[in-house]
């Protein structure tokens, strides 16, 4: 991160319930945690070296994005991945909310909703540079594209359908289904329409960007349920 004048500038601190939570989803992604396995409170913090606080904030954050699930004195285990069904609401959600959120961003976004948008991208498009490929880059990919599709909805200016769009946690429902590049390579041309779309005001190319992705990126999805 730089200033105008391109000095460096010290990078925000991340909370370490946020460090926390991004180790678990990575563990998550990378299927390191499956379906069904039990998640203790107690072996996580001696193998993290940090108190019990922040793992239990993000099993709370995890459990409210539908990946972990809480019972009553047995604790946390990671839940069952999208069946079908849950999958295609899922996918009807998004092309409700998703075109109406990028149309309203090309008429209201500020010039730095716009960067951010496209560093996001550039970020994404880095991921897929030679020499990247590990354990970690599925996870870190999904990050920036949940970071990538929220900043498309801040942009939008509309509380409530960010706020829509945020609480149905698609990423860690979705990228849960795959650790296939083929669905991060895919995604990169798609994201720059958007924000093309976006930054040159044209609500229609926007919307129609955005429902182009959502709808090749569920059919992406969608095959591993063959």
């Amino acid at each position: 991160m730089v200033d105008e004048e391109g000095r460096s500038l010290p990078l925000p601190r991340v909370r370490l319930g946020d460090e926390v939570y991004d180790q678990l989803v990575s563990r998550l992604l990378s299927h390191r945690l499956a379906p069904g396995d039990r998640i203790t409170v107690d072996a996580l913090s001696r193998e993290l070296g940090v108190s019990q606080t922040p793992i239990r904030e993000a099993l709370t954050r995890m459990e409210a994005g539908g990946v972990v699930v809480r019972t009553h004195l047995a604790g946390y285990r990671v839940a069952p991945e999208l069946g079908r069904e849950a999958f295609d609401d899922l996918v009807e959600l998004r092309l409700l909310l998703e075109p109406v959120s990028a149309r309203r961003a090309a008429g209201r976004a500020a010039p730095e909703q716009l960067e951010a948008l496209r560093e996001l991208a550039a970020a994404m498009e880095a991921q897929e540079a030679p020499g990247t490929e590990g354990d970690g880059d599925y996870a870190v990919f999904a990050g920036l594209d949940a970071r990538f599709h929220d900043a498309v909805a801040a942009a939008s200016g509309s509380g409530p359908l960010r706020e829509s769009l945020t609480r149905l946690h698609t990423h860690l429902k979705l990228f849960r289904l795959s650790s296939g590049r083929r669905v991060l390579t895919e995604a990169l041309t798609e994201h720059r329409a958007v924000v093309d779309a976006i930054a040159a005001g044209d609500g229609e190319a926007a919307a129609a960007a955005m429902r182009e992705h959502v709808e090749r990126s569920a059919a992406r999805f969608a095959a591993f349920f063959d």
